[in-house]
C-alpha cells in the first residue's frame, strides 16, 4: 500500500529543464509523430492493395483512395497533435 503524500512532498517544486531534456522530449514527440503518420499511410495502402486484389480491379481505385485517405488522416492526427 502507498502512503499518502505529506505537505511538504506535495509543495515540492520540479527542478528546471535543461536544454538537454526539452530537445530530448522535442525529438521524442516530433519522431512518435512521423512514425505515427507512417503508420497510418502505409495500413491504409495496404488494405487498398487488398481491397483491389479481393475484387479483381485492373486499376488500383483503392489503392489510390485509401493512400490519399491515409496522407489526409495522417496529416490531420500530425497537426491535431501538434497543437496540443
Amino acid at each position: 500500500m502507498t502512503e499518502p503524500l505529506s505537505q511538504n512532498q506535495k509543495n515540492r517544486k520540479k527542478p528546471p529543464e535543461s536544454k538537454e531534456n526539452k530537445g530530448l522530449r522535442d525529438f521524442g514527440k516530433y519522431s512518435t509523430l512521423a512514425f505515427q503518420m507512417i503508420v497510418i499511410i502505409g495500413v491504409m495502402t495496404w488494405c487498398g492493395v487488398k481491397l483491389d486484389k479481393v475484387l479483381g480491379l485492373s486499376t488500383p481505385v483503392f489503392t489510390i483512395i485509401l493512400s490519399l485517405l491515409g496522407v489526409f488522416a495522417g496529416i490531420y492526427t500530425a497537426i491535431k497533435d501538434f497543437i496540443k
